[in-house]
């Protein structure tokens, strides 16, 4: 306990920067910190033994954001992120390690349909790219592990009408309750695997409206779970509100209204930013007596790693005082943290502490060493890590394939890359396709990159969309706005969904190309037609193109447009937003207090800006005057 009090009282004057990972607001740890799809289960993940993480190690240097990972990550399922030099990207698009493993992935079956007409699997039925966001926060909140336990109990057939997903996908968005009561007149049965595993499609395709009636029409017919009022819960908050999901909670019985009902609800607290509900929601847990895990305890991290990074060391104390054991997740987010304040030494120690733990590191984390290795210049340490990732044998350590592919794109090994691909083409499975398509751009190998990209095409009838969205990245990366544009033109001829990551890239596009207008154009056009949540990257990426001309009145309009979109005020809008009134050499009225109300502490360099912009800063020919 010395030991912690000591580490966190120097942290309350530092900067910490909590996560270069993509993925966005936490909902539910994931059991494969770093990439969704690994083997790993939360439930099953190692966590600590008696003794902490050492934090007296865990100091030393203050915090820099740079450029770490380009993925798309989530911990929670309202939120996502990509690669850029500043933290707020870094936070959207480390989705894997800030992301949950989602019902629908959980209970994904590769089994195949019996009747192309009648059936198809759940694997199948859930096709569709969930934007990992990945973008700003963790793109549109899912359900918590837990929940996702309870769903995958209850789905024991993979199978479900083709005929009914069609009818709930074309029908009008407030009539699916009628659909299904036309279902099951016309003699057909709807039982709760059919609404689970169609609830998860719907979300997939940020269907949340159409889910959430689904779920209503369910309670009417069946007898609810804990779970079934959590999933509810979900939707309820993402579609209508926290005060609605709050008034939801009151109705539940109380039977019912337990750990994670109220897991769920701090979730989406976190996933909107909103730290007083989400402090409302974790003592409220504690007043109740419920379990106090340390899928909780992530969930204020990453929402402190957001918002208000001075709290961080006293959540460790509290953590160690409630004897919660954290997870390799917490593992990861500490090494990631010591990584992104340049911190080697830390991080290496955290690696150590994680070692005597009886904790071997996993690709996960060695994944997320290596990156900080590369950005921090420490060459020969990150090649030693990723030797140690491939093992003797490649062909034997498949797993690793997917983070060897990027790993050395970044050192600049293309015979490396080209050597790993050889091991994986004639097999590959979706993520090496899109590791694969990412490292060659990376290396500047567009040929190459496009090579794997018809690959996949040919391998598939109807590849992923992220193989699309993976491609225009590159295209996005080498500035190739024309190409981009065609490779959409491709997308929607194909029927593919246009979502926020292919919004983010035709952005990038339009910004690289010096068409910030289109772009907002583009953006905004396709938030308004769809509904659906843009990534905080685009918006972030447009917002600082006007702050560079100094255009406070779109930069302004911007900063709005992230308030309606759902994402809470962060340090590194403000900076943007100041910066366009220096730039644009206007007054700033009311900055301070706007930025009091949003619980945002400026550090040194917003507090020059706005002392430039400061319209009541007394000068020596003022002071004269008066």
């Amino acid at each position: 306990m010395w030991a912690l009090r000591r580490a966190s009282n120097p942290l309350r004057n530092r900067e910490i920067s909590l996560g270069s990972f993509r993925a966005g607001c936490a909902r539910v740890e994931s059991a494969s910190c770093y990439l969704k799809n690994d083997s790993q289960s939360a439930e099953h993940a190692p966590v600590f033994t008696d003794r902490f993480v050492s934090f007296k190690r865990y100091h030393h240097m203050q915090c820099e954001s740079f450029k770490i990972y380009n993925g798309r990550h989530h911990f929670s399922s309202h939120a996502g992120t990509k690669s850029s030099e500043d933290e707020d990207d870094l936070e959207d698009g480390f989705s894997e390690l800030e992301t949950a493993a989602s019902a629908s992935e959980i209970q994904a079956s590769k089994t195949p349909c019996e009747s192309d007409n009648d059936l198809i699997s759940e694997s199948e039925i859930s096709d569709v790219d969930s934007d990992d966001e990945a973008s700003g926060l963790k793109n549109e909140l899912e359900l918590s592990d837990i929940v996702a336990e309870g769903s995958k109990k209850i789905i024991e057939p993979k199978r479900v009408s083709v005929q009914l997903l069609k009818a709930i996908l074309n029908a009008p968005g407030l009539s699916i309750k009628s659909v299904l009561d036309k279902w099951v007149e016309d003699g057909n049965e709807v039982n709760k695997s059919d609404i689970m595993i169609l609830n998860s499609n719907l979300q997939k395709r940020k269907m949340c409206e159409r889910a959430l009636q689904m779920l209503e029409w369910s309670a009417d017919h069946y007898e609810c779970s804990e779970r079934d009022y959590a999933s509810r819960l979900d939707l309820i908050a993402r579609v209508q509100g926290l005060r609605k999901a709050e008034k939801f909670i009151e109705n539940i019985p109380k039977a019912y209204r337990g750990e994670v009902v109220y897991r769920i609800s701090l979730a989406n607290c976190v996933a909107t930013q909103n730290i007083r509900k989400a402090n409302e929601v974790f003592n409220k847990m504690k007043s109740l007596e419920l379990p106090i895990t340390a899928s909780a305890y992530n969930q204020l991290l990453l929402l402190y790693k957001r918002v208000d990074r001075k709290k961080i060391a006293d959540l460790l104390i509290q953590m160690e005082k409630d004897d919660v054991k954290p997870t390799v997740f917490t593992y990861n987010l500490l090494i990631d943290t010591k990584g992104q304040s340049k911190d080697i030494t830390g991080m290496n120690q955290i690696v150590e502490t994680m070692k005597e733990e009886g904790i071997e590191p996993l690709h996960e984390t060695r994944n997320i060493m290596a990156r900080h290795y590369i950005a921090a210049k420490f060459k020969d340490k990150a090649e030693a890590v990723v030797k140690e990732m491939e093992g003797g044998d490649a062909r034997e350590n498949r797993a690793a394939c997917r983070y060897l592919l990027v790993l050395y794109a970044l050192l600049g090994k293309a015979d490396e890359v080209s050597r790993i691909w050889e091991i994986c083409q004639s097999d590959a499975n979706i993520y090496e396709y899109l590791a694969a398509i990412e490292a060659w751009g990376k290396l500047k190998k567009i040929k190459e990159a496009e090579e794997v990209f018809e690959k996949a095409s040919s391998r598939w009838k109807r590849p992923s969309a992220r193989a699309h969205s993976t491609l225009l990245k590159v295209y996005a990366d080498h500035k190739m706005l024309a190409e981009g544009k065609d490779l959409v033109k491709r997308m929607a001829e194909g029927g593919f969904r246009i979502g926020p990551q292919t919004w983010d890239a035709l952005v990038r596009l339009h910004v690289e190309a010096g068409e910030v207008e289109k772009a907002d154009t583009i953006l905004h056009k396709a938030t308004q037609q769809t509904r659906m949540k843009p990534m905080f990257n685009s918006l972030i990426a447009i917002m600082e193109h006007y702050s560079k001309k100094g255009d406070v009145h779109n930069a302004e309009k911007i900063f709005y447009r992230m308030q309606q979109a759902g994402y809470g005020a962060r340090i590194r809008q403000f900076q943007v937003l100041v910066k366009a009134y220096v730039n644009g050499k206007s007054p700033a009225y009311g900055m301070n207090q706007r930025m009091k109300a949003d619980n945002i502490f400026p550090n040194h360099q917003l507090v020059e800006m706005l002392n430039q912009v400061d319209p009541f800063k007394k000068t020596a020919a003022s002071d004269l005057l008066d």
